[in-house]
């Protein structure tokens, strides 16, 4: 039997092909699944199916993709919530599972009690984009246009009002005064499209999901929500740096595990994930992707959650948002 084919076949059957094994830490049986609440192939989908096998080769344990969109992520939450705590289910969740408690009345869990904190995967900030052929070249042309205009523009985000982008925009107008009307779509794709067809003036979206329209030469991006410029695109700017001095927003991604998970499973998972995250194959489609990689321990992953979950359930009682 040629290496390759072994090494896959030891894989499948649960031999560990790293040092300890990974039956110690994880007693349950079966692959270990990566839910996600969201469909297959936007960001999430993606950025998941890239860490499966890198994954797999350090537990040496399979590791299977499952998708369970709907509700904002809230059907695959509860299903994990549920799950035995034996490290072999886990949740893939984007920043937005930080406002699902404010914005659905009576889950069937509890976003902070139910989940313990596994590993911070990836980060991407939101973006402020035009049509490559608007008049506005920077964010600074945008927001004296605004103002001049009164209300006269109006912009999107993707998905609804309670999206990490909408709140971003929400943040941007209190920040700049900034006047415009916004305009809520159901994901990305189709602001993007109502971008580009000259139905809005402007767009806040992740830069994971724009990079592609910037490089393309469709859209134009006049300056990002993050503290710091993308490594991606360092030609734009940050709104920090521009008109909004210390604004900070990014979007993240990392996986959570019933919360009675044990200690040794939740630290091998860590460890495992932190190991695919370093991977040779993973590090430049990350770049790609327009995601910069948050490996590390689980402490500081730990108290993102709890500052994100204060941030954004705070502003979305303020402002009185519901799911609808």
């Amino acid at each position: 039997m040629h290496r390759r084919t072994l090494l896959a076949s030891l894989a499948i059957f649960g031999v560990s092909l790293g040092p300890g094994l990974a039956q110690d830490e994880l007693p349950g049986r079966g692959p270990v699944r990566l839910v996600i609440g969201f469909a297959a192939g936007g960001p999430a989908d993606t950025l998941a199916r890239l860490l499966a096998n890198p994954l797999s080769a350090s537990l040496g344990l399979p590791v299977v993709v499952e998708n369970r969109a709907g509700a904002g992520g809230t059907i695959a939450a509860n299903a994990v919530a549920h799950a035995p705590a034996d490290g072999r289910t886990l949740l893939f969740v984007t920043s937005g599972h930080a406002g699902t408690g404010a914005l659905y009345g009576n889950l069937p869990y509890s976003p902070e009690r139910d989940f313990a904190a596994v590993a911070s995967v990836a980060s991407t900030p939101n973006i402020v984009l035009v049509r490559a052929d608007s008049p506005y070249r920077s964010i600074q042309d945008l927001i004296a246009d605004a103002r001049r205009r009164q209300g006269g523009l109006n912009f999107g985000a993707g998905g609804s009002g309670a999206t990490l982008t909408a709140m971003s925009a929400v943040l941007l107008k209190r920040a700049t005064s900034l006047q415009a009307e916004a305009v809520n779509y159901p994901g990305s794709a189709p602001s993007q499209t109502a971008l580009l067809s000259g139905d809005l003036d402007f767009l806040v979206d992740t830069l994971s999901s724009a990079v592609s329209q910037i490089e393309g030469g469709r859209m134009r991006g006049l300056a990002v929500t993050s503290a710091q410029r993308s490594p991606r695109l360092p030609g734009v700017p940050t709104l920090a740096e521009t008109v909004a001095p210390g604004f900070d927003v990014n979007g993240w991604f990392g996986v959570l595990a019933p919360a009675a998970t044990p200690a040794p499973a939740i630290m091998r998972l860590n460890r495992d994930i932190n190991a695919a995250l370093a991977d040779a194959t993973v590090q430049p489609r990350l770049r790609e992707l327009g995601l910069d990689p948050m490996s590390g321990p689980v402490e500081p992953f730990q108290t993102l959650l709890r500052t994100e979950t204060e941030r954004w359930s705070g502003l979305i009682r303020e402002l009185g948002l519901r799911a609808e």
